[in-house]
């Protein structure tokens, strides 16, 4: 699937409140979906794109022999979750923001790696 059908999907996920596909080598978004006055994605992903690289750094310095799946920020009525793409595409996350209240974030996650997997970037 292409970039805007991947967050039209993302978009559909129960409780989805905005999504963008990052670039965290430049803090890039590659396109967003939703978000409103209360959310500016573009912020957002600039955002994410330091926690994403604060961790990888810290993986590093730790000489962890691993890759991250996801990261999940819980707030009192919010979700975000970043999901990392697969190692071909491993500058780019998928940003999702959760309305906790309307969520299920074990679905929530699973339809956002069926995503990932899906998508041509």
């Amino acid at each position: 699937m292409n970039i805007d059908t991947a967050l039209k999907e993302a978009m559909s996920i129960a409780g989805a409140v905005g999504v963008a596909l990052v670039d965290y080598e430049s803090g890039m978004s590659l396109g967003t979906g939703g978000g409103g006055d209360w959310l500016d994605l573009e912020v957002a992903a600039a955002g994410n794109t330091e926690v994403v690289r604060s961790k990888l750094r810290v993986m590093s310095s730790l000489a962890l022999d691993d890759t991250i799946e996801d990261i999940l920020i819980t707030l009192h009525r919010q979700y975000h979750l970043i999901r990392l793409m697969n190692s071909s595409r491993n500058s780019l996350f998928l940003y999702l923001v959760l309305d906790r209240e309307r969520a299920n974030l074990a679905l929530a996650r699973h339809y956002l790696k069926r995503i990932e997997a899906d998508l041509q970037v």
